[in-house]
């Protein structure tokens, strides 16, 4: 676990890669990680849902029927939640959901899931991902030289931003295109970038990260 091999796009091997001692060192805690996977999804809710309540229904002023002498129940308003177009029992209004984690519990959240998948072969270190165009069949050719092309979910990890290759992917539904993290934030590209998370790495079957972008990893998580 300590090193793995680099290689080409074309599936040849170019080298290999001494892991940090954060990474080869890091043990999965299934708390944490559900932790951080709770916390992102919460996270991830808008909280704008909104249900209207009997009293905030529009009508209902007068009843609808005498009190005695119909046969039926005594009704006292159609906006009662068991009419049609009445208000909603314990109505849902707009609310925060955030969860918060520290920034330790995650990044051994992480460190721990990435570790999993390093230990279990799931992991494919290439040296670099890069397509002169935005062309699917490329992306296509780049899973298949590495045996993916069946796999059901690929999670590809570059070091930044790069259209192109957002592009060549984004038609293919059973791969994801993250980012690595950044030491510096900021920027009209920095806006576009999606970090992988925890929940990214737990998801995935195969996991295909650039040379650069795990080097990334190690020096802003791996500390």
């Amino acid at each position: 676990m300590a090193e793995i091999q680099i290689q080409g796009k074309d599936g040849k091997a170019l080298g290999n890669h001494t892991f940090s001692k954060a990474i080869a060192e890091a043990k999965v805690s299934a708390v944490t990680a559900h932790r951080a996977v709770v916390a992102e999804e919460a996270n991830s809710r808008q909280g704008t849902q909104s249900a209207k309540t009997r009293s905030e229904v529009r009508g209902g002023g007068r009843k609808p029927y005498k009190q005695k002498k119909t046969g039926n129940a005594r009704q006292g308003t159609v906006s009662a939640p068991h009419y049609r177009h009445g208000g909603m029992a314990m109505a849902v209004k707009p609310r925060d959901y955030e969860k918060k984690i520290n920034k330790k519990e995650r990044r051994a959240a992480l460190l721990g899931a990435l570790a999993a998948h390093i230990e279990a072969g799931n992991v494919s270190v290439i040296d670099s991902i890069v397509f002169a165009e935005p062309k699917t069949k490329d992306a296509v050719a780049f899973l298949s030289a590495l045996g993916l092309a069946n796999q059901r979910r690929v999670l590809i990890i570059v070091p930044q931003y790069d259209q192109i290759t957002l592009k060549c992917f984004r038609n293919l539904p059973n791969v994801t295109v993250k980012t690595a993290p950044s030491s510096s934030a900021g920027g009209a590209e920095a806006a576009k970038t999606a970090v992988f998370s925890t929940r990214d790495l737990l998801v995935s079957q195969k996991i295909v990260v650039a040379q650069d972008a795990l080097t990334k990893i190690e020096e802003v998580w791996a500390k």
